[in-house]
């Protein structure tokens, strides 16, 4: 062989591995880079709520779109999407996926609820039978730090960086998500009350029974059915069914959605309300912003709960909710309001948003969940903004003043 094509051939032998690592990493720029876009192409398009926040969605690109290209996997990668999407401070939005690093939902991952309160981050709920409640965190207590971090250091650190104009629902958001941790381990930070600092380490959750619901008859023969979290699990209906059955002959119905923060499907939420009704009625507004948005006709409709069953429960119901009811349980609550069919007790509820649709990326098949229609209630109010008529604030740990305001309301002493 010719001395040069020896040395050509060398060369190409040597320099081979790198030329194909240079056309690997340019193809997963690509890849990672034309996800983004098509991540970032949906929620302008389809997010329902732009109108209401000072989001700056197109600087979202410019912020993000770079280090979404230079991410070495589809791990860092996710953790770029997680921090574009936080520009929207929306607990309803999110992926069908997480890792170490990702932030655990709220409210369904978190067991703290929090606000800032002059300069000052404020654990105003604990949630009921919780790891954080068994830790020792009560309502009241001042968060000092995070993970070792001062808490107004971490809150920044998650704070939205495309606002327009300053948005105190975006700092709130913050301090929640920086409370409910990440999936890496639990949750360490220090707490003051009454002038002494503790610290604390837990890793939220509740435990559950197995079963959908628990039943039981309470005293003044007063019906009781709490859901498990399970309103997007379709063998709830059937258990729902078969609760009514037992509890048929009681004087009043209490249904408890106070641990529904993850939502679910309307399907299973009207199979709910079906057996409580006894003619058709409407339950719930909805309105698909994208449609006005594109072409300047305005879509809205009404969606409608039947009867179903042997036999309709007619007795009077009230319905518990407090911030671990969410999404479907929200809308079971503003539905049941609005039909005149429940008197509706406790506090206020997890406030998420409209409901929510997904689009997989291509190349990743990460999938973003995100509302793309506005729910409300049957007045026309949003959802989100509901209210119980009856506000009961809940009680030191190991009592119950909203299911015992429930049971007074029905009580033999009713009205």
């Amino acid at each position: 062989m010719p001395y040069r094509l020896l040395s050509l051939l060398l060369v190409f032998v040597l320099l081979a591995p790198s030329v194909l690592a240079q056309a690997d990493a340019g193809d997963q720029r690509a890849r990672y880079a034309a996800d983004f876009d098509a991540f970032w192409q949906f929620v302008a398009d389809e997010y329902a709520y732009f109108d209401e926040k000072p989001v700056d969605w197109p600087r979202v690109r410019t912020l993000y779109a770079p280090a979404a290209a230079e991410a070495t996997d589809d791990r860092a990668f996710l953790n770029v999407l997680e921090r574009a999407i936080g520009e929207l401070y929306d607990a309803h939005a999110g992926f069908n996926t997480n890792n170490r690093a990702s932030p655990r939902l709220v409210p369904s991952g978190t067991d703290l609820w929090a606000v800032w309160q002059d300069g000052q981050a404020v654990v105003t709920e604990v949630r009921a039978g919780s790891a954080a409640e068994q830790a020792g965190i009560r309502p009241g207590m001042v968060v000092r730090e995070v993970a070792g971090q001062p808490v107004e250091e971490a809150v920044r650190n998650w704070h939205p960086q495309a606002l327009q104009a300053p948005d105190p629902a975006a700092q709130d958001w913050a301090l929640r998500t920086v409370l409910a941790g990440t999936h890496a381990g639990p949750v360490q930070l220090t707490a003051e009350a009454d002038g002494r600092v503790s610290a604390f380490t837990f890793t939220p959750g509740v435990q559950r029974p197995e079963a959908p619901l628990t039943l039981d008859t309470l005293r003044h023969n007063l019906g009781y059915i709490r859901i498990h979290n399970t309103l997007g699990d379709h063998a709830l209906t059937a258990a729902f069914d078969e609760a009514l059955t037992a509890l048929r002959h009681t004087r009043g119905l209490i249904l408890d959605l106070r641990d529904t923060p993850g939502g679910g499907n309307t399907t299973v939420a009207r199979g709910l309300m079906s057996r409580l009704v006894e003619a058709p009625q409407a339950y719930q507004r909805h309105e698909r912003v994208a449609e006005e948005r594109a072409y300047g006709v305005r879509r809205l409709w009404v969606e409608y709960v039947a009867p179903r069953g042997p036999f309709a429960y007619t007795q009077p119901v009230v319905v518990l909710v407090g911030r671990w009811t969410g999404s479907m349980g929200e809308g079971l609550a503003i539905g049941l309001d609005g039909m005149q069919r429940a008197t509706v007790v406790g506090g206020p509820m997890a406030r998420l948003r409209g409901a929510i649709s997904g689009r997989v990326l291509p190349n990743t098949g990460i999938g973003v969940r995100i509302p793309t229609e506005r729910l409300m209630h049957v007045d026309g109010s949003p959802r989100e903004a509901f209210l119980p008529p009856v506000v009961v604030p809940p009680g030191p740990v190991g009592t119950d003043r909203v299911l015992e305001h429930a049971v007074e309301l029905l009580g033999p002493d009713r009205p």
